[in-house]
């Protein structure tokens, strides 16, 4: 009985510790900082929201196509952001709605963690495309082509999911793993366990977006842990 009372007293005492470290963050002008995209303030569904579109002269997939928040250095921890996608009017067939997070992005942009979803594969009614609705992939050198070739099912995974609705990300960081859990799911999505850029890898965190998205984010929450 004492132990579990210790064992308590300690937990409650851990859990408020790293809540001193949780920071709920504004999404404004002056903490944001726009790479490679277009960027705009907007309500949607009576909740204000950055818009975010990437710059169509910016051929490539899986490049640093975000919006970085300022002043921010992350290693381990939680992110958690709401976002929501659609499809411009122009996109190609293979648009999929293309939206997630990145994070470890080191000073100049040319390194980073990220994992996004693709909300058109959720309930498509191929199941190879089910089997593509989660992605990982590490920047530069592991694109999702690369790891799809080398290493097919392990950075991507299926989840339910579509155009048009809230979804909850929520990435958990530590050392070389990262979890994806989507919305108020217990077990995560997605489970990489050997980070690309290693576990001392720290830096920013950005609102990711590819080719054909019109993508809203709302709500981002950062957990670090010390």
């Amino acid at each position: 009985m004492m132990k579990e009372i210790i064992f308590s007293i300690v937990f409650s005492f851990l859990i408020s510790v790293m809540n001193l470290f949780a920071q709920t963050i504004d999404l404004e002008s002056n903490n944001l900082i726009a790479n490679q995209v277009f960027m705009s303030f907007e309500k949607l569904q009576g909740k204000k929201v950055v818009k975010v579109i990437k710059d169509s002269i910016v051929r490539a997939i899986d490049e640093a196509t975000f919006v970085r928040i300022k002043d921010l250095d992350f290693q381990d921890g939680i992110i958690e952001v709401k976002v929501l996608s659609r499809l411009l009017k122009n996109a190609s067939p293979t648009a999929r709605g293309f939206i997630g997070v990145a994070y470890r992005i080191n000073a100049d942009n040319s390194k980073f963690e990220c994992m996004y979803i693709r909300p058109t594969n959720g309930r498509a009614d191929d199941q190879v495309r089910r089997n593509h609705s989660i992605q990982y992939f590490s920047f530069p050198d592991y694109k999702f082509d690369r790891l799809r070739k080398e290493s097919p099912e392990m950075y991507e995974s299926y989840a339910d999911m579509s155009l048009g609705e809230w979804i909850t990300m929520k990435i958990v960081v530590k050392g070389k793993q990262a979890k994806l859990f989507l919305n108020d799911n217990k077990q995560p999505s997605l489970i990489v366990n050997d980070l690309k850029l290693g576990e001392n890898m720290s830096g920013g965190i950005g609102l990711f977006v590819d080719v054909g998205t019109e993508g809203y984010f709302r709500d981002l929450k950062v957990v670090k842990h010390q």
